[in-house]
């Protein structure tokens, strides 16, 4: 049979040139894989479009996966840092006032963070909100503000400006965060919420702290904007789709479009669900899945669908979130077909369109490029197999003739080979100096890691020690002799040293005093002895200039070598550290750590841990300090209590006699003025006056001593009543206004619309802005201008009346006088003011017994404002305030 097809093959072609076979050989070939190749890339689109669509949702869902996991990782960052921090000791959850100069800088370094806060089961509260890149916002509350939340402007150095917003008797842990993080036990993310102060999504990360007991200590939170995972999404590119992430309400969390996530309605945000967004694309999207899954909570897995949109079919790639799980997001990748077969279909024609040209061609060109170049790639193959392993062919050498480009291609081939083996003979001897780096690396490592095991054993005694010592009760207690001999005892065996000291300055600064010292040899504790300054002067110097002495080789250190010959040498003492002990901003003594023998170099965790032993003896002297002024300050507390009941009685019983002889006087002296007794001269008639105008200020000061008498006695009943706040401050203006018109002052109101009425003693309130606009315009030159302003808090919680003018304004040192009775604050113009010096003390009373506060500010020749704070709304029935 094959004999046969063979012989039909040559009689197929007898008589036909061997050129013309073979270029008809050669164009069959070209036609049977151009055909194949447009069969292939027809029937295949589909499926490639298919396998492209899955492989670039599911490369976009992971890039949006990491993304997200490493966005939300900065919250568990920030709280897990705390959490070390405090478990070493270097913070404490019972004294939030040294966490804020540390929230503030975490905010620097974590930029994604806007809100840092710290509570504690004190009822201690502190927040660090960043306001920009310069500016940031403190609330803080514990015992010293009588757990009061007061709010401060702090700038980058530090600089505090008390806002007058103050709220009362704050506790943080009713807060929902400290709640849900004390529920959950464990690190938490919030459910997303929209702040009333800015049209943003945020969401709060908790984390409650506990001792080594197992008991809370407080929570730590942070806060952060949901906006930047818009600004991730529209950094990836897919096409004309799109990418978004929803929670399994349905509500729009961002999007790769510029859409926002919320509605802003009337000055609020409003979360924004995806099926009603306004990108229609992400509206089908979302109505195709609400379709499909009548409940977003039946997606646990992966999920890749495809719908029809416009006519047009789109990829959809549906993927929980994993890695939060109580971060319960979806992400969804959207892709239309269009953007994938297009290409492909071009593809396609260009091939076909390759193939016909191909074909034409090879006509052309078959039987010359068959002879022109079967020899001379012959010839280069021959020549080249030999040099397979260029390390055994040193002197091999490639010859090509025939073709120019070849004999090019053979002369950059032995030029290569010549490099590879000058490369080859580098690298050999850059191998033998690696291993011998690696070696010597090696050495170093281990000796490496054997310091840092000795390091790490002893950074742990001196965490234990610490953690002992916050613990104890001396020290908590204020018991110096105790807590010191605690003290001493547990530094000098943490650090392994001899003698551990306590030593403290005397009244004069002229000598240190040893209250404590401890010797581990012997383990015995002794008190008395004393350094005199005139022995040794330039020891003290040093101990008041630096915080910390650190001393390898007391031998050649100056700062101590006045005391060798006495107190070093003899006690074979070679290295020690002293580090001062700060009390009330000023050294008052040093603790002393002598080693003997051997000189030791201290390290850095070393000078860290004398330095918060020297704390901890701060501490103990603080709290006894504070001990013995609670005992003073509750004896003087008793006997000022019973001088001011007193007071009011003295004052109530001789204003009351005054009074009486003080009418007759003035009722004499009308009737003299009315001539009732005869005629009355024009001298006589300016004394009368003069008597007149003098009584009636004196009856005045009666008034106000018997009103402010009631008020300190608790006499008066305030008569609480709804009153419209712009009738009360036009009736107010309405008071003032011929003292206006007598100097040309502008009086105005800046009070906003539609505000609720206040639940106030409406005359007694009358009073108090009386009482302040009298004085803005008493102290307002001719011309000038005096108003009111009204403005409620954020919450509606309590609502502000400001009386502000551009009189003569004070100095801020006169600032505290305003509020003292019988006081005024001299100048060039109240020289010449009349007062009695008891109406900005009526104006603190009333507005106290309201439950308010008054604040004074004023700059020398700018003017002045008086801010009366007033409740205004209950939170429980206008809105929930929430604090970070």
């Amino acid at each position: 049979m094959n004999k046969n097809f063979g012989k039909s093959s040559v009689s197929l072609f007898k008589g036909v040139p061997l050129s013309r076979i073979l270029v008809a050989l050669f164009l069959l070939q070209i036609l049977l894989a151009g055909g194949l190749t447009a069969y292939l890339s027809i029937n295949n689109g589909q499926k490639a479009v298919n396998e492209v669509a899955s492989e670039l949702r599911h490369q976009v869902a992971n890039r949006v996966e990491q993304n997200l996991q490493t966005y939300l990782s900065t919250p568990r960052q920030i709280l897990s840092t705390n959490q070390n921090v405090i478990d070493i000791g270097l913070l404490k959850m019972e004294n939030l006032a040294t966490w804020e100069s540390y929230l503030i800088k975490q905010l620097e370094i974590f930029p994604d963070a806007i809100a840092l806060t710290a509570s504690n089961e004190q009822q201690e509260h502190l927040a660090i909100q960043k306001l920009n890149d310069r500016q940031f916002l403190l609330r803080f509350a514990d015992k010293s503000t009588g757990y009061d939340l007061y709010t401060y402007r702090i700038d980058r150095q530090g600089q505090r400006t008390q806002l007058p917003e103050v709220i009362k008797n704050y506790d943080a842990r009713s807060h929902p965060d400290y709640q849900a993080a004390v529920t959950a036990k464990k690190f938490s993310f919030s459910r997303i919420f929209t702040p009333l102060t800015e049209p943003t999504l945020l969401i709060s990360a908790s984390l409650p702290i506990y001792n080594s007991q197992g008991e809370l200590l407080g929570v730590n939170s942070t806060l952060t904007h949901i906006s930047q995972i818009g600004d991730l999404l529209q950094n990836i590119k897919v096409g004309t789709g799109q990418v978004f992430i929803i929670e399994r309400s349905g509500l729009l969390v961002a999007s790769s479009t510029t859409e926002e996530p919320f509605r802003v309605q009337n000055g609020k945000p409003i979360r924004l669900a995806a099926s009603q967004s306004g990108n229609s694309f992400t509206q089908a999207s979302a109505k195709y899945l609400a379709t499909k899954f009548s409940n977003f909570d039946q997606i646990q897995s992966l999920q890749q669908l495809d719908f029809f949109f416009d006519g047009k079919r789109q990829f959809l790639e549906v993927r929980p979130l994993q890695g939060e799980p109580n971060v319960n997001w979806l992400i969804i990748v959207a892709v239309p077909e269009a953007d994938l077969i297009g290409q492909i279909d071009r593809n396609t024609q260009t091939t076909i369109f390759l193939c016909l040209a191909g074909l034409g061609l090879a006509t052309l060109l078959g039987i010359v490029t068959a002879r022109w170049i079967t020899q001379p790639i012959l010839n280069f193959s021959t020549a080249t197999k030999g040099l397979a392993d260029f390390t055994n062919s040193e002197d091999s050498v490639v010859i090509v003739q025939g073709i120019k480009e070849l004999e090019v291609l053979g002369g950059s081939f032995n030029e290569m080979m010549q490099q590879l083996r000058k490369t080859f003979s580098v690298l050999s001897t850059k191998n033998e100096e690696l291993e011998l780096q690696v070696k010597q690396r090696t050495q170093e490592l281990k000796q490496e890691i054997q310091e840092r095991i000795n390091s790490e054993r002893r950074l742990g005694q001196h965490n234990q020690a610490l953690a002992e010592l916050a613990n104890h009760r001396a020290i908590s207690e204020g018991n110096l002799e105790t807590a010191f001999k605690i003290i001493t005892q547990k530094a000098a065996n943490a650090l392994e040293v001899e003698r551990v000291g306590v030593w403290l300055f005397n009244g004069q600064r002229t000598k240190l005093q040893c209250i404590s010292l401890y010797e581990r040899r012997n383990q015995i504790h002794s008190a008395g002895l004393e350094r005199n300054l005139a022995d040794y002067p330039i020891y003290f110097k040093a101990l008041v200039s630096a915080r910390t002495i650190v001393v390898t080789d007391t031998r050649t250190d100056l700062r101590v070598q006045e005391l060798s010959d006495e107190l070093l040498e003899p006690k074979n003492i070679i290295s020690l550290i002293n580090t001062s002990i700060w009390v009330g901003g000023e050294v008052v003594g040093t603790v002393l750590y002598e080693q003997i023998e051997t000189p030791r170099t201290w390290d850095l965790s070393e000078q860290n841990f004398v330095s918060s032993i020297a704390e901890f003896v701060a501490l103990t002297l603080e709290v006894c300090d504070r001990k013995r002024a609670e005992s003073a300050l509750h004896e003087a507390k008793e006997a000022a209590e019973v001088a001011n009941r007193a007071k009011s009685t003295f004052l109530g019983n001789i204003s009351h006699q005054l009074r009486t002889p003080l009418s007759s006087i003035l009722g004499i002296t009308e009737a003299l003025q009315d001539q009732v007794y005869g005629l009355v001269s024009q001298e006589q008639r300016q004394y009368l006056n003069m008597l007149e105008s003098s009584g009636k200020n004196l009856l005045e000061l009666i008034d106000q001593i018997l009103e402010l008498t009631d008020i300190e006695s608790s006499k008066i009943e305030l008569q609480l009543a709804a009153t419209s706040i712009q009738g009360l401050c036009d009736s107010s203006l309405s008071f003032v206004k011929h003292l206006a018109f007598q100097k040309n002052i502008q009086l105005s109101v800046q009070v906003p619309e539609e505000l609720e009425p206040i639940q106030v003693d409406e005359r007694r309130i009358r009073q108090v802005f009386i009482n302040l606009l009298t004085n803005a315009i008493k102290f307002t030159k001719q011309g000038g201008k005096v108003w009111i302003e009204v403005q409620p808090n954020s919450t509606n919680e309590y609502i502000f009346f400001s009386v502000v003018d551009t009189g003569i304004g004070m100095l801020s040192n006169d600032l505290f006088k305003l509020f003292q009775p019988f006081v005024q604050v001299e100048n060039s113009s109240t020289d010449r003011s009349t007062g009695t010096g008891l109406g900005l003390v009526m104006v603190q009373k009333i507005v106290e017994l309201h439950g308010g506060t008054v604040h004074a500010e004023s700059q020398l020749g700018k003017g002045s404002r008086f801010t009366v704070k007033l409740p205004w709304k209950k939170v429980g029935e206008w809105g929930v305030r929430t604090n970070y």
